[in-house]
């Protein structure tokens, strides 16, 4: 294995500062400093760029972001025992890092970071769809960031790319195909980490649009959405009967026979949906 940077191996970083991968903050490290170096590179040229690194831990993946060349990296992790090692990490690639000790969900990256921006992270399990979410979904646009380069369970990357009429289209589905052009770029077992998950996990690539693809409100169309799919086996006048008392009127102004299930329903049947619903949501 050919060494990135002068610093120690993960093995041995995790060792000294007694990292042991915490459940509860949904942690799964990767130690092999060559495949987060791979991972850094699906992000592009970063050598003009602001990363934002959320949930770094020992430090692996902010290795190979600044051995690819990060213009600089703003990583905010959670777990205050991380925080001496990534510390090493910033002497060695001086002015290049700054660590946030903080949780994800709270901090505010854009007072620490200079556009252009991309974000690179193996996101905590637990935070990682809401992160998603709400990247995708501010209310104007373009975003802060370009790119998202994003390490899921496999089962949420293949939600983010689904197709219509299948199982796993949903939400997520919808609200990152509405802005932005997602791609699986690499998948990984559960033997690359530690400990090892129980399931297999994919890095997806989203590339934010110019515009979004079909008119809509974020606020309305996430709404919309998150009701008809969280009872996705009822026909959508059924689903969205506590969005509107009136939603067929709504179904039919937007070219969608009522009795259709919501995975039958194209990305531009949601907008229209969406646009008709605004003024009362």
């Amino acid at each position: 294995m050919t060494a990135i940077d002068t610093l120690p191996p993960l093995r041995e970083v995790i060792a000294t500062h007694q990292l042991s991968a915490r459940k509860s903050l949904g942690q799964n490290f990767l130690l092999d400093l060559n495949l987060t170096a791979k991972i850094a590179r699906q992000a592009g040229d970063l050598s003009h760029c602001d990363v934002l690194e959320i949930g770094p831990g020992p430090g692996g993946l902010t290795r190979g972001l600044l051995a690819e060349g990060a213009r600089r990296v703003l990583a905010v992790e959670k777990d205050g025992r991380c925080i001496p090692a990534l510390a090493e990490i910033a002497d060695a690639y001086p002015n290049r890092l700054q660590v946030i000790e903080g949780d994800a969900l709270e901090v505010n990256p854009l007072e620490h970071l200079t556009p252009p921006i991309r974000v690179a992270a193996n996101l905590p399990y637990n935070i990682g769809t809401e992160l998603l979410v709400r990247w995708l979904t501010p209310k104007q646009w373009p975003p802060f960031w370009q790119s998202l380069t994003l390490m899921f369970q496999r089962e949420v990357a293949e939600r983010i790319v689904a197709l219509p009429g299948t199982k796993k289209y949903g939400r997520l589905a919808l609200l990152a195909q509405w802005r932005a052009e997602p791609n699986i770029v690499l998948s990984l077992p559960p033997g690359a980490f530690t400990p090892p998950p129980k399931v297999s996990s994919a890095v997806v690539h989203l590339t934010a649009l110019p515009e979004p693809r079909f008119p809509a409100d974020a606020g309305t169309l996430n709404k919309v959405v998150a009701a008809a799919f969280n009872q996705r086996r009822k026909m959508l006048r059924s689903a969205l009967k506590s969005v509107s008392p009136d939603i067929e009127d709504h179904l039919k102004e937007a070219g969608i026979p009522p009795t259709e299930r919501a995975e039958q329903v194209s990305l531009e049947g949601f907008c229209a949906l969406a646009r008709s619903l605004e003024p009362q949501i």
